[in-house]
């Protein structure tokens, strides 16, 4: 297979169209790299009630299998309770109940993502049980659009990114952890 580069597309006998398409393509892509546009980012996909979610990869922890966490007096009702890892006590919210996108059924397929962030010059992390983890989506940042309407996630939601033939909903981690956030939700 043959690789067409700039020099190569002037010195062939491409037609002249081809050429000039060739030279578009390869300034537009420098221009891109050299502005940042192009920066992308690696996104983790999750199904929530046949919905489409995502969070920065790097902003995920690990993904773990789905065990009923120790549950906490008095806490809101989508704050299940806490799991232990590693040493650190971890909350963990069931994003269906948060969202308020239907009945939360608990199936094989169901995870806990656990998430950090930075919060104030602490690390912060927060479990989130989700129906399934879908993928692991690479965007740019020029393919983020903007949230239109007004849900229950609207608050925590960064932009909408299109997946094929779905649109996924990108949560800002820094948001969702903000416990405080979370607290005042329920008052």
């Amino acid at each position: 297979m043959e690789v067409v580069t700039l020099e190569t597309a002037q010195q062939s006998t491409l037609p002249e169209q081809a050429k000039h398409d060739i030279e578009a393509q390869s300034s537009a892509l420098l221009d891109e790299m050299n502005d940042g546009v192009s920066e992308s980012a690696d996104f983790l996909s999750f199904k929530l009630a046949q919905e489409l979610y995502g969070v920065e990869i790097k902003d995920v922890e690990e993904i773990r299998v789905w065990e009923r966490p120790t549950p906490i007096p008095r806490a809101p009702s989508y704050v299940l309770g806490v799991i232990n890892l590693r040493g650190m006590i971890v909350p963990v919210i069931d994003l269906r109940a948060r969202f308020s996108v239907g009945q939360c059924e608990y199936l094989p397929t169901t995870v806990v993502i656990v998430l950090r962030t930075q919060f104030e010059d602490e690390e912060k992390l927060m479990g989130l049980v989700v129906d399934a983890v879908s993928d692991v989506v690479s965007r740019g940042q020029n393919e983020l659009y903007p949230s239109v309407g007004e849900t229950n996630a609207t608050p925590y939601l960064q932009g909408l990114i299109n997946v094929g033939e779905q649109v996924m909903s990108l949560l800002d981690t820094d948001e969702l952890l903000n416990i405080e956030r979370i607290l005042r939700a329920e008052a």
